[in-house]
C-alpha cells in the first residue's frame, strides 16, 4: 500500500540524534486527510485516492463539490489532491489519514509549489552573463542577441526574461525523523520547496533509494 498524506509546510528547524549530530529538519503539519474519493481499476481503469485537507465552511463550496463531500461522509475540504496508489482497495471513503501513518526511517518524495519570485532578467533567471562595463557600452543586463537573423523570428524555447519561480518541484527520497500522531506534526530530514505556510504533498519514495 502507498503511503501518502498532505501537509503544510511550517518551516525549517534542526534536531539532534542520539549521536549528538545536528540534523535539520523541514516541520510539516501533516493531516489529519480525509480520503474523499477511492478509485479502482474496475470502474476507472487505474488505482487512487483523492485525499482532502484543511475543513472549509460550507457557505464557501460550490453546489457540486457539496453534494462530492456529503457523498463521501466529510466536511467540506480546502485541499484536494489524487493520489495514485498500489491498492486501492485498502481505502474507505471518510477514512482518516493521520501523521503516524509515516514512521522515522521512512524514505519519501516531497512535492509542493516552488516560491514565485516575479518577473526576472536573464540574468537572474538563466544565468547569463552581463555585456562589458567598459569602451562606453551600456548594454549591461540584456539577454543579448537573439539568434539567427535569416529567421526574422523568436524560436521556441529561447531563453528570455520572464516570470521566475512558481515551478512545481519534488524533492525524493527525504528520510522521516520524527512523526507525532497527536500534535499531526512530520519531521523531514532537509529542505522542501514552497513557502511557509504553503501545501505539500508527501508520499512514499518511488525509488525507495536510501541516502545519507
Amino acid at each position: 500500500m502507498t503511503k501518502a498524506i498532505l501537509a503544510r509546510k511550517v518551516g525549517m528547524t534542526q534536531v539532534f540524534d542520539e549521536q549528538g549530530r545536528v540534523i535539520p529538519v523541514t516541520v510539516l503539519e501533516a493531516g489529519p486527510c480525509r480520503v474523499v474519493q477511492v478509485k479502482n481499476m474496475d470502474k476507472d481503469g487505474y488505482n487512487s485516492i483523492q485525499l482532502g485537507f484543511l475543513e472549509k465552511k460550507e457557505n464557501r463550496v460550490n453546489r457540486p463539490l457539496k453534494g462530492h463531500f456529503k457523498q463521501a461522509g466529510v466536511k467540506p475540504q480546502k485541499f484536494l489532491r489524487e493520489v495514485r496508489v498500489d491498492d486501492s482497495s485498502a481505502y474507505a471513503s471518510g477514512q482518516e489519514i493521520k501523521a503516524d501513518s509515516f514512521s522515522a526511517g521512512d524514505v519519501v518524495d516531497v512535492s509542493a509549489t516552488a516560491r514565485g519570485k516575479g518577473f526576472a532578467g536573464s540574468i537572474k533567471k538563466m544565468g547569463f552573463g552581463r555585456g562589458p562595463k567598459t569602451h562606453g557600452s551600456h548594454y549591461y543586463r540584456g539577454p543579448g542577441s537573439l539568434g539567427s537573423v535569416d529567421a526574422a523570428r523568436v524560436f521556441k524555447g529561447r531563453p528570455l526574461p520572464g516570470r521566475m519561480g512558481a515551478w512545481r518541484r519534488t524533492v525524493k527520497n527525504l528520510h522521516v525523523v520524527e512523526t507525532d500522531g497527536e500534535k499531526n506534526i512530520l519531521l523531514v530530514k532537509g529542505s522542501v520547496p514552497g513557502p511557509r505556510g504553503g501545501l505539500v504533498e508527501v508520499k512514499e519514495s518511488v525509488k525507495k533509494k536510501v541516502s545519507g
